[in-house]
């Protein structure tokens, strides 16, 4: 119930905390400066110099099930979502819809007196007539953003305000600026209320389509004419350098389906690509300073926790456009002005503007996963690990460190529940609701360690995982299991399944009993 843990978190007789939470869509693990990045991030740099970097954090490997877990602290699969928002017919864990038997956060706090808030994207619930897995039907007090998981940046699909759509509301619209704006006015209108809140802010950047103005992408204009092979090199041994890998820990090779940087084709276009998506990261990041700002101009900022983390490791999707198909939902026919959009990434048309609807492939991918393998999708490092930051003025013990402790985004329910002295109910509404199977993050910040879990799982389109202590038993689909001892080797490059056959048969006998309890079914 997390009670008795929630009183040593806010302290007996404390005022409780707000709670920011943050997520960036589609984003690798060494993009920000403050990960060895040298993408412009001066105010989550900030942030982290002034609070707790994690360095074994994980997602669940794709959008809507990190979305589904971070909301309610259960496994995607039962929370509803163990894919996408795409619903399989008898199968609980893949109905694809927010499922009853949880609760969101914002269900959580409301019961201890929280103000309930969201800026961004939603995507737990498919885009239909009905609207009763809304964020205001799930807790919300107030909302803003898009229900669907991706689209346009200048006129993005099913953007809502409360349980109505709207359009963007001037020419000059940027989706992130929106998000930024939104949140940042939540800030100071609820500041001043006497109720603590809690504000969600899932922003979309830099998921694709590539989209910025040119004003944006100007700052980084030849920045990337190195190249990603460089690129790679030059974030590894900033990783080393600020401890969040150890030097032991070999860059990955480059991906196989990636050329070498002189051998590339197209070299302006594919430094375009980087160059519009380092610009999207940096305009989430100045937008991220408007919210800080607005917390300290409230004289909110002092106890107020901040969480940043990122829903999945960087996409190496590459899009196309399919005549044989209509295209998807979320992307636009025409812009605003008329135009035909562009869809797919065809090295004739650079990235950014309105008509253009493109991606930055594999290789861009591959450098932001630095310096691990495979990416979003896939349940191996590149896939599953993200930055986590943790700012609290008020609380964190040792600000500007850096911590080894494992956690999952599971985790981040459980810690809101204990800062802000709530309890996880056993039934809500009437339904009886799947226990919690996060732990709170709060003895983290405030002791620097906690009691962890025995063992972290993953399933996602078959990609299977099991990390225990050091261990990690991994797969990916349809092939047999591997096994890394992360403390020599996080970047998986050396498999012990041969040397190790007695562990690869406990974990995997472990990774089976629990997709019988979350209810797991054999991709196909």
């Amino acid at each position: 119930m997390l009670g008795a843990a929630a009183l040593s978190a806010c302290g007996r007789g404390a005022k409780r905390p707000n709670i920011v939470l943050i997520m960036a869509d589609d984003m690798g693990f060494s993009d920000l400066g403050c990960y060895g990045g040298e993408i412009e991030t001066p105010n989550l740099d900030a942030l982290a110099r002034n609070g707790l970097r994690f360095a074994q954090f994980y997602n669940t490997a794709r959008c809507c099930p990190t979305r589904a877990s971070l909301l309610t602290g259960l496994y995607p699969h039962q929370a509803g979502v163990g894919h996408m928002v795409n619903p399989r017919e008898n199968s609980p864990g893949y109905r694809g819809d927010l499922a009853r038997e949880s609760v969101t956060i914002a269900e959580a706090l409301k019961p201890a007196g929280y103000n309930t808030l969201m800026s961004g994207k939603w995507h737990v619930t498919p885009v239909t007539d009905s609207k009763h897995n809304w964020p205001l039907q799930r807790g919300f007090d107030r909302f803003y953003g898009t229900i669907h998981g991706a689209g346009s940046f200048y006129d993005p699909a099913t953007l809502a305000e409360g349980n109505d759509y709207v359009e963007p509301d001037k020419p000059e619209f940027n989706y992130t600026d929106a998000i930024s704006d939104r949140a940042a006015a939540f800030v100071r209108e609820y500041a001043a209320k006497p109720e603590p809140f809690f504000l969600y802010v899932p922003y979309t950047a830099p998921h694709w389509p590539l989209h910025e103005p040119e004003s944006g992408i100007a700052k980084y204009k030849g920045r990337y004419a190195q190249g990603w092979d460089a690129l790679r090199m030059e974030r590894h041994q900033n990783m080393i350098r600020m401890g969040l890998v150890d030097v032991r820990w070999p860059l990955t090779p480059r991906d196989p389906d990636a050329p070498a940087w002189p051998q590339a084709k197209d070299k302006e276009w594919q430094q375009r690509r980087m160059e519009v998506y380092a610009a999207q990261v940096d305009r989430m990041d100045q937008g991220i300073g408007r919210i800080v700002a607005a917390l300290r101009e409230s004289e909110a900022e002092e106890n107020t926790l901040i969480l940043f983390l990122a829903d999945n490791g960087g996409c190496a999707e590459e899009l196309r456009e399919n005549p044989r198909q209509p295209r998807a939902r979320h992307v636009p026919e025409k812009t605003r002005a008329g135009e035909p959009v562009q869809l797919g990434n065809d090295p004739q048309v650079m990235p950014g503007p309105e008509n253009t609807y493109q991606s930055y492939g594999i290789p861009w991918a591959n450098a932001s996963n630095t310096p691990f393998r495979l990416y979003k999708h896939w349940v191996h490092e590149g896939g599953i690990s993200s930055p986590l930051i943790a700012h609290w003025p008020a609380r964190i013990k040792n600000p500007g460190t850096i911590t080894n402790e494992p956690g999952h985004v599971i985790d981040l329910m459980a810690t809101c529940v204990d800062a802000a002295g709530a309890k996880y109910p056993q039934e809500f509404a009437g339904t009886k609701i799947t226990p919690l199977e996060g732990k709170s993050l709060i003895p983290v910040l405030a002791e620097g360690r906690r009691e962890g879990h025995s063992e972290i799982y993953w399933e996602h389109e078959g990609n299977r995982a099991v990390r225990q202590g050091k261990w990690k038993l991994v797969s990916r689909h349809p092939g047999e299991w591997e096994l890394y001892d992360l403390d020599a080797d996080r970047t998986e490059l050396d498999d012990l399944s041969a040397k190790e056959p007695a562990k690869v048969a406990e974990l995997a006998a472990n990774y089976d009993a629990w997709a019988r309890k979350c209810g797991v079914e054999p991709w196909t």
